[in-house]
Parts: structure tokens; C-alpha cells; sequence
């Protein structure tokens, strides 16, 4: 049983609103990663309005005219799908000229979306231009909006954004839809704890499609069992389907996130785990990177030649499904749930250790905690101790640039945590970033489950001790 609700949105519905109520005529685009929620935003946005909502296909210009007459008949008249049309531009020449079209134009804007407007261009490569000819010699003329969505961010990004694009320069505004945030999963799981919403943002992540699919009636492990690790789910397969839709010869790629998901984060360690030749490494990564599925990382306080890059995979879902769903496909297609079950029980405090660190620096970006203070600069930090072999790591490193302020994070996905242990260590590992050592001003919060106490202080430096308790605050002040 899956659930059916609209949640949050609110400032990208109030975008979108503000696009509509200009007096001028409207182009937005709005792209994103699959499943997102782009299609349940336009369509919530679309209510109460006029307009056609169109769902886009790879079946050629055609079929896709044929479509959007069917839909246009709805609105203008039978007449619409019964003229033989058979380019895009002479469609929208008809559907100007349509006595419904002008009286409803003058009482307010006409929505026009094409939804998966990249399958368009997947078909015809022309589609930008043709869609250039349309909008200045037509819509732009007219009281309309029209808001072209895609999930291929590639194409999105280069034949629609891109400042080569015939397109360029003729949006009003444009969106990438992000994720939900972490503090809206209680509204999916209202009688989950704390400790098993984090879980699942750590499975997840905050992907409207995927959450609905969790039934919020079962608990967490049971959902895992049922809806991910049951070969006939629909999570089961999730991740492979998008990278066969994504890439024609997707083996590479799953075998080089597996290598990131199973720990190896080097491009030295992705190579010696695949086997792959670091050229081709390269530029696969490249390619994922640019697809938004993955990221590099460098040292925050390092210049950006730095060169020991790390790469990590952006999406709490595919980072899961790779871990412990991809390794595992010979049991689970024999249907060996429970065993497989049992091993991501076995391994999951360690995988939640690392998850637990990227939710904490989404947290302080998007600026839940620490809000007094103004961060230039987030992310990891690691280096060299002098005079040895060994590294250090700090999970969490804020900066200002300006203000010289620097705040140290250490996470720890543990209860009972003796903070002034982790003071010890942590401001020893400070010492050794080497960022403006004189005048910098220093703060330090750690981050964990639980603590066997809470301090505020620690020989002299300010410290922030916050545990799910805290994150369980996020959630309560949303609902």
C-alpha cells in the first residue's frame, strides 16, 4: 500500500505563482533528477488554472503532435485533433487562432506544459530551435506560460540552459527541484522515531517517489524487506531502470558506484576495485558527475588544484542500493530476503556512520543549526599529520572567509557519547588545518545520537552537543 500526499513546495509553488500573475508572458523551466516530484508540483501548481498538461514521449514529433491535439481538443474542441498537423510550429499558429484560446487569454494566462520536454529533444535533435521560432514568433506574444520540464539533466542543462542553445535567453525563470529535506519525513512516517526517520533519509534520501512507496504503516525494516529487497518492488530495480535509461552500456557505471558505495573513494581506489583503465575511470566519472549522481570532493580549506579528489554518491538511495542491493542480487533472486535482511542489519551502524555525517553538513548548509553564524564555505577535511604517515579527517569543517570564523564538527552515529573525549581529539585534529591560524575564531559541535551529558564548554572553547533530540525538534516545529 503506498501513500498519496503533496508535501512542502511551498516556496517552488510561490515561484511559479509569481511567473503567472506577471502581466508579461512566461517561459519557466523547471528540471531535476527522476522522481523528484516535478510532475506532482506542475500539476498542484496547475489547479484551478487553464492549461494543458503534457506528458512528452520518445515516439517522435508525430506521435507526440497527435497527443497534444488529443489534449488541446479537450480544451478548444474536437475540430483540434481532427486537423492534420504535422510540425509544431503550424500546432501553435492553430492554437492562437482558436476563438477559445483568445477569450480565455484575456481574462488570464494560458499554462502550456510540456512535461519530459528532453524526451522531445531525444527524438529531434531540432526541437530547441523549433521551440526558438515558436516562442518568439508566437507565445511571446501572447498571455501565455509555458514551462518546459525534463528529468535528462544533461540535455536540460546543454540544449535548453545552455548559453549554446537556441533557447538561451528566452526563459523568465528556471528551477532545479531539489530533494525534500529531512524535516518533512516525519509528515510521510508521522509514528516513526527519530532514529528510524534518519534511517530512512539514509535509504531514501529525500525522494517524494521513493518515500511513498514505504508504507508508513509498517515498521522500518519491514518496509526494507517489502519494498525494497522483494524482487517484484518497485525500489528493487529503481536504480537500475534509471541508469539503463540514463546509458546504453550502464555496466561500467554500476560496477564504478558500486566501487564508491562499498568505501573506495580515490580514483586510484575505484581503479584497483574494477579494474577499469584510469582514462576510462575518468571520464565516467565525468560523466556521473555531471549527471549529478555523484560528486567530488576536496579539502575545504584546499585550493582547487588540489588533486587527490575523493568522489562520494550524492543520492542516499543509490548509495544503499549499490551497497547492499547490488552485491546481493543472486540471493535476492532466489528470494533469500531474510538472509540478505540480516546482513544489512549486520553492516548498516557502519553505513549510517557515513550518512549520518552527510546529513549533519546538509543540515548546517541549509542552515538548521548555527543560523548566527554566516559559513562561505562546508565540507569535509582531511590532510597530512606532519611528521608522520598517518591522515586526519574531520567530518564537518564551516568556514566564513570574511569573519575569519571556523567551526569543527565531529558525528558520531552512537548513543551515550562522551563528548569530552571527542572534545580532545577533535581540537587536536583542529591544530592541523593550517587556515588562517592567527586570526581565526574557533567553534566546535559534535553531533550523535545520543550523549552521556551535554556540555557547553571545554577549556575555554564554545561547544554545541546536539543529538536526534534536536533533529526530532525539526520535525515538531514543522508539523
Amino acid at each position: 500500500m503506498t501513500q498519496q500526499i503533496f508535501v512542502d513546495r511551498k516556496n517552488e509553488l510561490s515561484l511559479l505563482k509569481n511567473e503567472f500573475e506577471k502581466k508579461a508572458p512566461s517561459f519557466f523551466v523547471l528540471y531535476g533528477r527522476r522522481r523528484v516530484g516535478k510532475t506532482e508540483l506542475l500539476l498542484k501548481f496547475l489547479e484551478g488554472k487553464t492549461g494543458i498538461y503534457f506528458l512528452s514521449t520518445t515516439e517522435g514529433d508525430k506521435s507526440n503532435i497527435n497527443a497534444f491535439q488529443e489534449k488541446a481538443s479537450e480544451i478548444f474542441g474536437e475540430y483540434i485533433k481532427n486537423i492534420e498537423i504535422n510540425d509544431w510550429y503550424n500546432l501553435f499558429k492553430v492554437l492562437i487562432e482558436n476563438a477559445k484560446f483568445k477569450e480565455i487569454t484575456k481574462q488570464e494566462k494560458f499554462v502550456i506544459i510540456f512535461d519530459e520536454f528532453s524526451y522531445l529533444i531525444l527524438g529531434n535533435k531540432n526541437i530547441p530551435s523549433i521551440f526558438q521560432k515558436i516562442w518568439d514568433e508566437i507565445l511571446s506574444k501572447e498571455n501565455v506560460m509555458l514551462i518546459l520540464c525534463g528529468s535528462v539533466l544533461s540535455i536540460m542543462e546543454n540544449k535548453v540552459l545552455g548559453y549554446k542553445s537556441p533557447l538561451y535567453g528566452r526563459r523568465t525563470a528556471q528551477l532545479e527541484l531539489q530533494p525534500l529535506e529531512f524535516k518533512y519525513l516525519c509528515e510521510f512516517f508521522p509514528n516513526y522515531s527519530i532514529e528510524d526517520l534518519s534511517k530512512v533519509w539514509f535509504i531514501l534520501g529525500g525522494i517524494p517517489a521513493y518515500l511513498l512507496k514505504f508504507d508508513k504503516n509498517l515498521p522500518l525494516w519491514e518496509n526494507v524487506e517489502r519494498n525494497i529487497l522483494h524482487k517484484e518492488s518497485y525500489l528493487y530495480k529503481e536504480a537500475d531502470f534509471l541508469l539503463v535509461q540514463e546509458f546504453r552500456e550502464p555496466k561500467n557505471y554500476k560496477i564504478i558506484l558500486k566501487a564508491i558505495s562499498m568505501g573506495n573513494h580515490t580514483l586510484g581506489e575505484i581503479c584497483n576495485f574494477t579494474g577499469l583503465d584510469k582514462s576510462m575511470v575518468s571520464k565516467y566519472l565525468d560523466v556521473l558527475s555531471n549527471l549529478k549522481l555523484i560528486r567530488e570532493i576536496i579539502p575545504v580549506t584546499a585550493s582547487q588544484k588540489y588533486k587527490r579528489r575523493l568522489y562520494v554518491i550524492t543520492d542516499p538511495y543509490f548509495n544503499f542500493w549499490f551497497r547492499f542491493v547490488y552485491p546481493n542480487l543472486i540471493d535476492l533472486e532466489a528470494e533469500r530476503y531474510e538472509t540478505v535482511l540480516s546482513k544489512i542489519k549486520s553492516e548498516f551502524n557502519q553505513y549510517s556512520g557515513y550518512m549520518f555525517e552527510y546529513l549533519v553538513e546538509e543540515l548546517i548548509r541549509k542552515r538548521y543549526f548555527f543560523r548566527n553564524f554566516s559559513f562561505t564555505k562546508i565540507g569535509k577535511e582531511w590532510g597530512k599529520i606532519p611528521k608522520t604517515r598517518d591522515v586526519y579527517e574531520i567530518d564537518v569543517v564551516a568556514l566564513n572567509e570574511q569573519t575569519k570564523e571556523i567551526l569543527f564538527v565531529e558525528c558520531k552515529w552512537k548513543d551515550n557519547v562522551n563528548p569530552e573525549e571527542i572534545m580532545i581529539n577533535l581540537i587536536e585534529k583542529s591544530k592541523y588545518v593550517k587556515w588562517s591560524i592567527e586570526k581565526r575564531k574557533e567553534h566546535y559541535a559534535i553531533f550523535a545520537k545520543s550523549f552521556s551529558r551535554k556540555i557547553n564548554e571545554y577549556k575555554g572553547y564554545k561547544v554545541y552537543c546536539i543529538d536526534l533530540k534536536d533533529l526530532e525538534k525539526l520535525c515538531l516545529g514543522n508539523s
